[in-house]
């Protein structure tokens, strides 16, 4: 493994030592460098600090880890592979993402999975341990969110507005979602086993990575959103 001090180069060089790197990485003294791993293909990236903006951006197959935080965007439009972040993430978190899975032990901020879409039989995961602000899958096209609720301390798991303009995929919040504001556009309901179903093994997968009990998770309800309509804006856009 090749080891890459960010307190040593720029920006740029950086990130250019990491795709001419033959072997995997670790970046050691991270403060906001930005698109660290953008396009790769191949290595496991292990950051220790803070990566900046856009983090694993247009991603396709390699692995990144963040012993850390992370800022905001991370996966934005990533393909493939996977990001596994130690701790928080700011806003914008899995945007427009369409293959791969991102996984945060912690909380994220506002609009996280928006626009995730489906891309050629390809279906995007993002799971967030903790809870999440405002706007929560909005515009969602496709793919998996699921937010645990981890860290709530009594705060709601989501802020308000999850879901807003979806037209695609699904939404699981661990928990009754009291108190959260839907989009009138979408339902949201208990979920049942076959909602579950093909998230079991994505929330498995984040209990191994982070250490915690799957069964106890799981033992808990789940509220599952999805579109209520195949055309959610008609009636926005047509007169009756």
């Amino acid at each position: 493994m090749i080891i890459l001090d960010a307190r040593a180069t720029d920006n740029a060089a950086l990130n250019a030592s990491v795709r001419a790197a033959k072997e995997d990485c670790e970046i050691t003294g991270c403060i906001g460098e930005r698109f660290i791993g953008a396009g790769l293909s191949d290595k496991t990236i292990k950051i220790k600090g803070i990566p900046g903006n856009a983090l694993g951006a247009y991603l396709d197959g390699a692995k990144i880890i963040v012993e850390g935080n992370a800022q905001d965007a991370v996966g934005d439009t990533m393909n493939d592979g996977e990001i596994i972040v130690r701790g928080n993430a700011g806003d914008a978190a899995g945007y427009a993402m369409r293959g791969g899975k991102i996984y945060i032990k912690g909380n994220a901020g506002y609009r996280a999975g928006i626009h995730m879409k489906e891309y050629r039989g390809k279906v995007p995961v993002l799971v967030i341990g903790g809870r999440c602000g405002s706007f929560l899958g909005e515009y969602q096209a496709g793919g998996i969110i699921i937010v645990l609720g981890l860290h709530a301390d009594g705060k709601r798991v989501t802020g308000n507005f999850p879901c807003a303009g979806m037209h695609g995929g699904k939404v699981l919040i661990r928990g009754n979602a009291d108190g959260v504001i839907f989009d009138d556009k979408v339902t949201a309901r208990k979920a049942t086993a076959d909602d579950l179903s093909d998230a079991t093994k994505y929330i498995a997968e984040f209990c191994s990575l982070f250490g915690y009990d799957e069964k106890d998770i799981l033992s808990s309800p789940f509220t599952v959103v999805t579109p209520d309509s195949a055309n959610p804006y008609k009636r926005m856009y047509i007169e009756n």
